[in-house]
């Protein structure tokens, strides 16, 4: 039978603020996963802790929640060992690109077969709205009183810089989109970063969904994400607007794959070997 949006429902109660851009997010994923006609027991959602990482909790979905900012690594154990699942990452702008920092740049440089989805809302929402890596110079917080000095991080220039294989940038206020652009990010064969411009609806006061709706733009089908340094001029560059859709691709190896003996067959069910492992015991003693 076909996979529905009923099929990743689940009755777990929801704990965001009302109106939050999660809920598009939430609504997005599942259409793009009923779109690939992707069964839940085929799916893992990994996340961190936070207001973003919540997400797996509303899905009818295999999910693990791990420590904060350490989404990327723990998702590249799972693809690792159970090559044959879809794997999507959930982190805030915080977590993925604060905490989890180097764990994002090792899975691009690696090529892990994951789709990372960052919610960026410019705040770190659990914790009472402190900046984050992506808050814009200015803004004032609660510990910023004066306003953010620092320069804030630019996600999708960081990723093309490191030929991440799939980098793309998605926003809650464009659900219908989000949810084509998720679809593709899944497709690709490789690392895919999507980062979601969201509002924070409790801590953030510009990035409304008004003020996405005015200032973000989809890519048009003349753009082509092929081009490494028009997709960096694009992405630093921006003239006030925020971009949307497909930044930059390229093809490479996936990681998983290479020089593997056993790619059809998930390590959780390959045979054991006690002699063998006995023998590297021996050899760490």
């Amino acid at each position: 039978m076909p996979v529905t949006i009923a099929d990743y429902q689940n009755d777990v109660p929801n704990q965001w603020c009302p109106g939050c851009g999660n809920f598009p997010i939430l609504d997005a994923v599942k259409m793009a996963l009923v779109e690939l006609q992707l069964a839940p027991q085929d799916v893992l959602l990994v996340s961190g802790i936070g207001q973003a990482p919540k997400l797996p909790h509303y899905l009818r979905v295999n999910a693990f929640n791990g420590l904060h900012g350490r989404e990327a690594a723990a998702a590249t154990a799972a693809k690792l060992v159970a090559p044959h699942m879809t794997v999507l990452v959930h982190a805030g702008d915080g977590g993925g690109y604060g905490e989890g920092g180097n764990h994002l740049l090792h899975a691009i440089r690696r090529n892990i077969d994951l789709t990372m989805i960052v919610h960026d809302n410019k705040v770190y929402g659990l914790t009472k709205g402190q900046a984050s890596p992506t808050t814009p110079v200015g803004t004032i917080t609660k510990i910023n009183p004066e306003g953010v000095t620092a320069r804030p991080l630019n996600p999708p220039a960081l990723a093309i810089s490191q030929s991440c294989s799939f980098v793309a940038q998605g926003s809650a206020a464009h659900k219908e989109h989000l949810s084509m652009l998720l679809a593709e990010a899944i497709r690709h064969r490789g690392f895919s970063l999507v980062n979601v411009l969201q509002p924070c609806v409790s801590w953030e006061r510009v990035y409304t969904y008004a003020y996405l709706k005015e200032h973000a733009y989809e890519l048009g089908g003349g753009y082509d994400p092929r081009d490494r340094w028009a997709a960096l001029r694009l992405v630093l560059e921006p003239d006030g607007r925020l971009p949307l859709g497909v930044i930059y691709r390229e093809e490479r190896p996936v990681y998983e794959l290479r020089g593997s003996t056993h790619e059809d067959v998930p390590a959780y069910v390959r045979p054991v070997q006690p002699r063998s492992i006995e023998t590297l015991y021996e050899r760490l003693r």
